[in-house]
């Protein structure tokens, strides 16, 4: 038996139910913050994720020569792509742009526990300004995201890349290598990032004071730890998340991000249910646009891991009900076939959702396989009823059933 391939997953009906429902509740979320959603190809030019996506993206890029010599890659995030597409076809329109996306993911990695090598990716992009409260407008959505799912414990913290990045640049970090050191310490491996550091003649007392940063977390009085520009950008991001409604943030001046194109306000959300492998969503502020030959803009932007935060809502215990069906109609006898296609598409074309036995069933039978593709009301047609101009409506959930003319069908089930 052929199956799947390693790090996928097949949806079946009711999953896939429940993924729609909580996909549009991101949808819902993105439009009411005036954001548009935008569709991206599959796969794109390697060079577009190899310019500026970082070393840990690379090592596990799907990428390959298609028919035409060309070297194509499985877009392993959806930045770059949404960017591109920005620079191709809407540079001119007016700013800010907000755009949103969703669709699978691609890497390379060893599948765990809400990781996989093809994964569904939620985000978007605020193009066209970088302040304060383009930033703060950009984490109020991703919280509002998160909320709207249900998702009850969760915490985001917010950093700023420009301060870590100037400290290891000024222990003597050459800029080219500064990407590898970030990747060690995005993930604290701190065990990793020493040696390396020794490796560029980095001090001891500089190491400790790099690794000392990344673990300064807490309230906005952290912030005075940060000198200049940045600690004052983040005074006033916090102060728009609060005027937002959006409060208990952390300081966490650890946030790395694992995507090299980040230059300013970075954050994350972590979910505590899923312990170790916490964390739900990510982003930060950029530019990208000048290196897929447009102007340089900057940007704001976030992604949602969908698979990990379904997970995060199913550790913390909710689960989804399938919706079902309306009506379940079945035919008493052979010689009323015909009426029962004729009343099930009748009821189809007034928006009513309803299925038909095909199969010929028993009643006995057919009463259980409409209970068990939860159908609200079984529609009985029988002779006897129809010489009436009436079907049996019978009530699933209670068993009660009803005479109910034909023509007055749809609006008792609507009802």
């Amino acid at each position: 038996m052929i199956q799947c391939p390693r790090g996928t997953r097949d949806f079946l009906p009711d999953e896939m139910e429940k993924r729609r429902f909580y996909e549009n509740k991101l949808r819902h979320t993105a439009g009411t913050f005036g954001f548009r959603e935008v569709e991206t190809p599959i796969f794109e030019d390697a060079e577009l994720f190899i310019l500026r996506s970082g070393p840990n993206v690379l090592k596990e890029l799907y990428a390959f020569k298609d028919k035409g010599d060309r070297e194509i890659a499985l877009r392993p995030e959806m930045t770059a792509p949404a960017i591109r597409m920005f620079v191709n076809g809407m540079s001119n329109d007016p700013k800010p742009i907000k755009i949103f996306y969703f669709g699978q993911c691609f890497r390379y990695e060893r599948p765990q526990s809400g990781r996989y090598r093809e994964f569904f990716q939620f985000g978007a992009e605020l193009i066209g300004s970088a302040t304060p409260e383009t930033d703060a407008e950009v984490i109020s959505m991703a919280a509002a995201m998160i909320r709207n799912l249900g998702l009850k414990e969760y915490k985001i913290r917010i950093g700023h890349i420009g301060v870590l990045r100037q400290k290891i640049a000024d222990a003597g970090v050459p800029k080219e290598r500064a990407a590898e050191v970030l990747q060690k310490l995005d993930k604290k491996l701190y065990d990793e990032a020493r040696p390396l550091l020794e490796d560029m003649n980095v001090d001891s007392d500089a190491i400790d004071d790099i690794f000392s940063l990344t673990e300064t977390v807490g309230g906005v009085e952290v912030l005075d730890r940060v000198p200049g520009e940045a600690g004052d950008w983040l005074r006033q991001v916090v102060a728009y998340l609060n005027a937002m409604g959006v409060v208990d943030v952390e300081i966490d001046l650890g946030v790395v991000r694992g995507l090299d194109y980040y230059t300013g306000m970075v954050f994350e959300a972590e979910a505590p249910s899923l312990g170790a492998e916490k964390q739900i969503c990510g982003g930060g502020s950029y530019t990208l646009s000048e290196l897929f030959g447009g102007e340089k803009v900057f940007s704001t932007g976030f992604a949602i891991g969908f698979d990990r935060i379904l997970l995060a809502m199913e550790k913390e215990g909710q689960v989804y009900e399938p919706k079902g069906i309306d009506a379940y109609v079945l035919s008493v006898s052979d010689d009323v076939r015909m009426k029962a296609a004729e009343i099930v598409a009748g009821l189809r074309a007034q928006g009513i959702s309803a299925d038909v036995d095909i199969m010929g069933r028993k009643m006995a039978k057919a009463l259980k396989y409409a209970s068990s593709i939860r159908a609200r009301y079984a529609v009985i047609v029988g002779a006897k009823e129809l010489a009436e101009g009436s079907v049996t409506l019978r009530d699933m959930t209670s068993g009660e059933q009803t005479l109910v003319p034909v023509d007055s069908l749809a609006s008792v089930i609507r009802q």
